[in-house]
């Protein structure tokens, strides 16, 4: 198996070891991405928002933000827990810290992805380069060689051509594919943070409003 890897590479020429290069790199950043979105960041939103918002409800901030320090690198609980620190301050305040989490940790959601589409346009073109210097090859043993080399050579260019594009283009299409199913995780968990923030701010809100009207009731 390692020996037809080596072989392959060895086939195709110079143009093969950049791809080599590109190919580390699309592992490095699609393993990196699919930690972060999947696990570091992911949390199950619709379960956590319900038990922050029973513990705002029964007016224990900090019970709610103790909760939201039990997932500390998750970023829903920390757009959540930005509002729950300003509760006491007034809707502005709420309003204000929510969006500048929002401004903060929506980056970190969408970081990376488009290098994706670099790293695939990159991948095509190199091995574009080396189809072309292996087709020249192939058509320099035709033109020039002796009738005992073309053969050889003839192969060696067409091995060249056909061992560049297959994995400049294996390179790409697993770009594509993991920048579709991460740009997508990305933007569901952007949606789930903006729903968030929305019902965060409009909770804390009426919390705040419920308690001050009470403590004016009573001061009457």
């Amino acid at each position: 198996m390692f020996a037809e890897i080596a072989e392959f590479v060895r086939q195709g020429g110079p143009f093969m070891y950049i791809n080599i290069v590109v190919s580390i790199s699309t592992i490095a950043v699609v393993a990196e991405r699919t930690y972060r979105l999947y696990f570091e960041y992911n949390i199950h939103g619709r379960a956590f928002l319900e038990q922050a918002e029973k513990l705002i409800l029964a007016n224990n901030i900090d019970r709610a933000i103790k909760l939201c320090n039990t997932v500390p690198r998750a970023i829903l609980p920390r757009v959540v827990k930005s509002g729950l620190l300003a509760a006491h301050k007034g809707r502005a305040a709420v309003s204000a810290a929510l969006e500048e989490a929002l401004l903060e940790f929506t980056p970190l959601l969408q970081k990376r992805i488009q290098t994706m589409w670099s790293l695939a346009n990159i991948a095509t073109l190199v091995g574009l380069i080396g189809t072309i210097v292996g087709l020249i090859r192939a058509f320099k043993a035709v033109s020039l060689a002796t009738s005992e080399q073309k053969t050889t050579l003839l192969t060696e260019g067409i091995s060249e051509a056909m061992n560049n594009t297959a994995f400049g283009l294996s390179i790409a299409v697993t770009n594509i594919l993991a920048h579709l199913f991460l740009s997508g995780q990305s933007r569901t968990m952007t949606e789930d943070l903006d729903l968030a923030a929305v019902r965060m701010e409009n909770l804390l809100s009426s919390r705040r409003f419920t308690v001050g009207e009470e403590g004016h009731a009573a001061s009457r």
